[in-house]
């Protein structure tokens, strides 16, 4: 079945030639689309005279003025090479033209890429050590006019050979024509061009490699199992392009693309990478080709539609050399010369017929080539070359006079050939001849066939010559080894196939600058290599004299401090507005300002927030010097008034104070003095709980101290009204007992409250600007809880001052005491409401706090120490037990104990005169006193045996004051105040 349709089809193409050769003949009457594809005229057909041109007056009645007229156009010749195995070759020899099949000559991609496939079939077949070993490689070149149609036409010559040997039969016009098999094609150079011949190739199953074409839909295996290529995918390609875009920081870009499978594939490939690297498409326009409708305005519309977005400079362009040069024209035409950038592909960029006359519109062109290096031997090869001795080239004429602007003499003529006469000097030069960049492309796909020829022979024949196994080769086998080659081409670069197929993938950045005034050329400034873009910006001049790149962004970014507010519908376009005062721009949003942090703010270009310095009571700060010197000052004198206490310890005025309860009362101012240190260091959390601990501790060490002696005064006296007998727990033990119990309520207080709310040091934020490092307790008022069980004990010992008011100062420190809790009352009344208000100044709270706890301590330093030093320092003769009693009572040395049944007072009395007569009280006394005199033994003990105590005395008066046998006084004593037992004075004592 499959020969049927092949045979059928090939009938059907053979069928339709001869159809139109009788026609011809017969000047039958040929339609225009006809004449469009078909009207050519091959050399070998020979026509007449006559039939020539009757065929050009159909040409030229079809307005074909443009292709010369009368003159035979398109000519269908045949470069050949003879060898034991063919290779096809389809060639754009000439230019695109829209009005005809075929347009000029194209030197470097036509001329030159042909001229590059028949020098590498020369170096295959005269190599001194040959690729294939007995068998020479030949040619079967065409020229299929960049144009995708006529190119499908031309290849059918490729798949003649293939029909006509199935089942031995040759279908043809021309018997007499011997058909060879076309082992692999070379070409072509289009993408455009290459999926027709492909799909047609496939169908015959004869491999074909292009040079040129690099659509990424070539790379599809399943559609175009037969077709690879030496040049790499486009999609590389436009990676490069993408990279090269994001490399001059363009976010906004306008993209022209060719209306065909070698720019359509290219610009949705585009489109994704562009999206995925956020960068917008302004404008995107199709270049029309092979329409026929591409004239002048169609070029000037998207000019137009260009500068409908002057904002975006950047220009993709992917497409080919043509049509990108009337593109250009167009630019020139509406006055936008020098406002866009271009980034090309290598369809058009390098070319001259691109470059020429539009040098100031390409001008700061990059563009990406595949990388390719110089045909080792060709350019001396083809600088060799004339008409005289390169007749196998059958367009080298043409090309001859296309590059002199002159007439070979009895060349046939052609529509762009009406020059001078060639004075036949006429010399290539490199001067003169500019050379293609990518020739090596050419030579790799011819060396690719010849590698894979030879690995199918030595497989195939295991001996050199053509056998019969090749006779003729297969495609399907041919095309296994083709894709498996590797080997070092005659550029020196070493080539294989990867899995697609395709050439590896390697670019040249390229940029046409002005390297001089007027001159311009194209520079290679970077290169792409497996996805890394290397760009060398110190060599990109896109003005010359001029280093700044165009900017080619919607919106300019917004400045720092700023957020973005998109433009409806567009992703690249928007408005920039500031953020407030105390917000950033968001880092990971752009259209968001976010606020900072507290204790955070924005800084100057509000991109940033920085941490706030923490404000703490500073050592050097005016708050707490004052306050450490006014704390320090208190220290110093506790320490003395310590001193003068351990060195006068065993004098009446320090023992008659209460020397144990002294000790902790100084030990508790002293600690009220040294608070203020803690309270002035940098927070921290074993700071701030030593704060909390310490300030409520000190002030109970006092103020418990201070309610143990008030309470022991007031009991006693309270006793003395009732009875004789002494109150429990006086003694200096159970006084310490007492107080340590007192302060243990504050220690548990303590100690539950940390546990309950652990200290910690915090960041307080008073207002948006500050960031203040200070302990809970501070920011709280929490330190009331620490205060609320000394103020406590403040208020009882208030209550007891008052209460002992009436106490002789002679005897006591009652009045000291009240005077100490009156003003401490008065201190603390002041303080709450002041620790209050200064809420928001933590440094006016502290020291405050500092202050009244050093001010509370020197009132009870001063209230309760100043006079026994007074005593002790300055009057040192009253520092004896004389004068801890009042004067009436000191009197009773000069009077004589009765006997009988004497007063309580008489016995204390007697018993404070002397404490060898015991004996003899106790006979004086009645026996309901004896419990008196019991307890007036122990006071006698309790006193220092050092003490001078004045003689008994026998009488009962008493500093005129008499005593009747009950020991009362008579009604007769004066005595101001009230009358103290001395029992109670000593126990008081």
């Amino acid at each position: 079945m499959n020969l049927i349709l092949l045979s059928t089809i090939y009938l059907l193409i053979q069928g339709r030639l001869c159809l139109r050769k009788s026609r011809l003949h017969k000047h039958f009457y040929i339609s225009k689309p006809f004449l469009n594809l078909k009207g050519y005229v091959t050399e070998n057909e020979g026509f007449s005279l006559s039939e020539l041109e009757e065929h050009h007056k159909i040409r030229h009645s079809h307005k074909h003025t443009t292709c010369g007229g009368y003159i035979q156009w398109p000519v269908k010749k045949i470069a050949t090479v003879e060898g034991d195995l063919v290779l096809g070759g389809l060639m754009m020899v000439h230019e695109r033209e829209d009005t005809c099949t075929c347009g000029q000559v194209m030197p470097q991609g036509g001329i030159q890429a042909l001229e590059a496939m028949l020098f590498t079939l020369d170096q295959l077949n005269q190599a001194e050590v040959k690729v294939l070993p007995g068998i020479s490689l030949g040619a079967h070149i065409l020229d299929d006019c960049d144009k995708d149609t006529y190119g499908l036409e031309m290849a059918v010559d490729f798949i003649k050979g293939s029909i006509s040997n199935i089942d031995g039969a040759e279908y043809h016009c021309n018997k007499t024509q011997v058909r060879k098999v076309i082992s692999g094609v070379v070409g072509a150079a289009s993408s455009v061009t290459s999926i027709q011949v492909a799909n047609l190739l496939r169908l015959f199953k004869i491999p074909q490699v292009s040079f040129f074409s690099t659509s990424p839909e070539l790379s599809n295996k399943q559609r175009f199992e037969y077709f690879s290529r030496t040049i790499p995918s486009d999609h590389h390609q436009v990676k490069a392009m993408v990279d090269i875009v994001i490399r001059m920081g363009w976010s906004y870009i306008s993209i022209i693309y060719e209306e065909s499978n070698y720019g359509i594939k290219a610009f949705e490939v585009l489109e994704d990478l562009l999206a995925k690297n956020k960068i917008c498409i302004a404008v995107k326009e199709k270049l029309v080709k092979d329409s026929g409708v591409a004239n002048i305005s169609v070029y000037d519309n998207i000019v137009q539609k260009l500068q409908t977005q002057p904002r975006a400079r950047g220009c993709i362009i992917f497409g080919s050399d043509q049509e990108v040069a009337e593109l250009m024209k167009a630019v020139r035409r509406c006055n936008a010369t020098g406002h866009f950038t271009w980034i090309g592909s290598d369809g058009w960029s390098a070319r001259s017929v691109v470059t020429e006359n539009n040098e100031a519109e390409i001008e700061g062109t990059l563009s990406v080539q595949p990388q390719a290096n110089p045909v080792k031997g060709f350019k001396e090869y083809f600088l060799s070359l004339s008409v005289e001795n390169n007749s196998r080239n059958p367009w080298f004429i043409e090309f001859w006079e296309h590059q002199f602007k002159c007439r070979v003499p009895n060349s046939p003529p052609t529509p762009y050939n009406d020059f001078r006469a060639c004075f036949g000097n006429e010399t290539l030069t490199e001067e003169n001849t500019r050379f293609e960049d990518q020739l090596q492309f050419v030579s790799d796909a011819v060396m690719a066939f010849a590698y894979a020829i030879r690995d199918l022979h030595a497989h195939v024949c295991r001996k050199p010559g053509l056998c019969e196994a090749m006779k003729p080769t297969k495609g399907s086998e041919l095309l296994k080894y083709l894709h498996n080659v590797s080997f070092t081409g005659l550029s020196g670069d070493k080539f294989h196939f990867d899995e697609n197929g395709d050439g590896p993938a390697r670019y040249n950045i390229i940029h046409y600058k002005q390297v001089s005034q007027g001159k311009y050329q194209w520079v290679r400034v970077g290169e792409y290599l497996e996805g890394i873009l290397n760009l060398d910006d110190n060599q990109i001049q896109f003005k010359l004299g001029e280093s700044k790149r165009p900017e080619s962004v919607c919106s300019l970014p917004c400045a720092e401090g700023q957020a973005m507010k998109y433009v409806e519908k567009e992703s690249c376009c928007w408005h920039c507005f500031n953020c407030s005062q105390y917000q950033i721009r968001a880092p990971d949003d752009l259209t968001q300002c976010i606020s900072c942090p507290m204790g955070e703010l924005p800084n100057f270009q509000h991109i940033k927030c920085i941490p706030i310095p923490e404000e703490y009571m500073q050592a050097d700060s005016g708050w707490a010097i004052g306050a450490m010197a006014f704390s320090s000052t208190g220290v110093l004198i506790t320490l003395f008034v310590f001193g003068v206490f351990i060195k006068h310890n065993t004098t009446p005025v320090v023992r008659a104070s209460g020397r144990e309860l002294s000790y902790t009362l100084l030990a508790g101012i002293m600690m009220c003095y040294s608070v203020t240190y803690a309270l002035i260091l940098k927070p921290t959390d074993i700071v701030c709980g030593v704060q909390r601990f310490g300030t409520g501790f000190c002030f109970t060490v006092v103020y418990a101290a201070l309610l143990t002696k008030t309470n022991r005064i007031s009991r006693i006296f309270k006793a003395g009204k009732h009875s004789a007998k002494r109150p429990n727990f006086i003694s200096p033990r159970s006084q310490l007992i007492i107080c340590t119990g007192l302060v243990g309520v504050q220690v548990l207080i303590n100690v539950i409250w940390m546990i309950i709310s652990p200290p910690r040091a915090i960041h307080h934020y008073r207002t948006r600007e500050d960031n203040l490092l200070a302990c809970t307790s501070h920011i709280d008022a929490s330190y009331m809880i620490a205060f609320t069980y000394p103020i406590l004990l403040i208020i009882i010992c208030t209550v007891y001052a008052v209460l002992t008011r009436k106490i002789p100062e002679a005897f006591n420190e009652s009045k000291h005491i009240g005077f100490t809790m009156y003003t401490t009352c008065v201190i603390w009344l002041a303080f709450v409401p002041l620790y209050f208000s200064t809420a928001n100044h933590v440094a006016m709270r502290i020291t405050s706090m500092s202050v009244t706890i050093s001010l509370s301590a020197t009132v009870t330093l001063a209230c309760l120490f100043s006079p026994k030093l007074y005593i002790i320092l300055i009057r040192p003769e009253r520092n004896v037990r004389q004068s801890m009693m009042p004067m009436r009572y000191s009197a009773i040395n000069k009077s004589s104990v009765t006997t009988g049944s004497g007063s309580m007072m008489a016995a204390v009395v007697v018993t404070a005169a002397t404490c060898d007569q015991n004996q003899k009280i106790q006979k004086a006394v009645s026996p309901v006193d004896n419990t008196t005199l019991e307890l007036g033994k122990e006071m006698v003990e309790l006193k220092d045996t050092s003490t001078q105590t004045s003689p008994a005395s026998s009488t009962n008066n008493i500093n005129g004051c008499s005593l009747d046998n009950l020991g009362k006084m008579n009604n007769n004593c004066n005595i101001n105040g009230p009358v103290v037992p001395a029992q109670i004075i000593d126990m008081a004592l």
